[in-house]
Order: structure tokens, then C-alpha cells, then sequence
């Protein structure tokens, strides 16, 4: 596995349980994937768009961490509000 990738603790028992050979095929694949599929569709669609203030320091820090992750800063913006309303037990 490449060290440079970042795994969550999900994402490491994931990759240990494949390692050991304790992960089993769902029945009816074809049909899971597709199902999948389009709940992952749904969740990316960006279908609004909204203007907000910011101060010009925080965008400053905004692209530059956008840079050191690769995507756009839009991007890393939305990922990072996203992240934050899905965690369960959020504490902010």
C-alpha cells in the first residue's frame, strides 16, 4: 500500500480484515453496486449555490491547503462543510 495515503481508522480495520481474508461478497452484487451508486450520485450532486463573506486571510489559508491537497479550493470548501454535516456526534 502506498504510505503517502492518509487512511481513517475505517478505512485501516478495512484494509487489515481484506489483508486477512475476513471480508465476504454481498449476495446480489450487481444490485448492491447499483444501489450504491446512486446514493453516492445523489450525495455529490451539487445542485445549489451560495455566496458567503469570508475573511481574505482565511481564503489566503483556504487555497493554499487546497494546494497541498490537489483540488480546487471550491472543492476542498464544499468536501470540508460536507464532512463536517455528516460526522455523527459532530462537536463543534
Amino acid at each position: 500500500m502506498n504510505k503517502n495515503i492518509r487512511l481513517s481508522k475505517e478505512e485501516k480495520n478495512i484494509v487489515n480484515l481484506a489483508e486477512k481474508g475476513k471480508l465476504v461478497s454481498v449476495k446480489n452484487k450487481k444490485k448492491e453496486i447499483k444501489k450504491y451508486s446512486q446514493i453516492a450520485k445523489q450525495t455529490l450532486r451539487k445542485n445549489k449555490t451560495i455566496s458567503i463573506r469570508i475573511s481574505e486571510a482565511d481564503l489566503l489559508k483556504l487555497k493554499a491547503k487546497a494546494i497541498e491537497e490537489g483540488v480546487p479550493y471550491q472543492t476542498l470548501i464544499s468536501s470540508s462543510l460536507h464532512k463536517m454535516v455528516n460526522v455523527k456526534n459532530n462537536k463543534v
